[in-house]
């Protein structure tokens, strides 16, 4: 299941203007600067340059303005979020996904669960265990389904469990 060559606008949203997910490597990429600078300028939400950084692979500045964030809103589970995914820009996954599954833990049951699911099974895939990747984003698929999420939510999750299901067969 190899990417098309014809563009990118087929791939799942990314959560941020001008970014979307590669459905290859499940991580998200720009695919419009223009678009992500201009979202930049209009935002006040110090999360939005923290993602953006995370996305160009700089995490020791997403770092630096993480700490500064969770300063402000200890408790923000996006902030928490970005924390884990510092970790698996930093190529540090063992830490991702041992932080991931803590989120996981204290939002199980929650309408957060799914989306820690998704994030938990991009970590897995990230490192290489498809197994355990293919089980997270079946699992958050079936409670964004159960959950009525949006749209967007629901195919980024079927194509990143599609994308997994296939890694794991080429490799068994």
């Amino acid at each position: 299941m190899p990417i098309s060559t014809g563009g990118t606008s087929d791939w799942p949203d990314g959560g941020f203007t001008g970014i979307r997910i590669n459905p290859d490597t499940l991580v998200p990429q720009i695919v419009n600067e223009e678009a992500v600078a201009a979202a930049l300028a209009a935002s006040a939400d110090p999360g939005d340059l923290i993602f953006v950084r995370l996305v160009q692979g700089h995490a020791a500045e997403a770092a630096e303005l993480l700490a500064e964030a969770r300063y402000n809103d200890p408790s923000s589970l996006r902030l928490r979020i970005f924390e884990a995914d510092v970790l698996r820009v930093s190529n540090r996954l063992d830490r991702a996904v041992e932080l991931f599954r803590q989120l996981l833990a204290e939002t199980r049951g929650t309408p957060d669960e799914p989306v820690i699911r998704q994030h938990l099974g991009r970590s897995y895939f990230a490192s290489g265990n498809t197994a355990a990747a293919v089980e997270c984003f079946a699992k958050a698929l079936d409670l964004f389904v159960a959950g009525s999420a949006d749209a967007a939510l629901i195919y980024a999750s079927t194509v990143a469990l599609q994308r997994a299901r296939y890694v794991l067969d080429l490799s068994s």
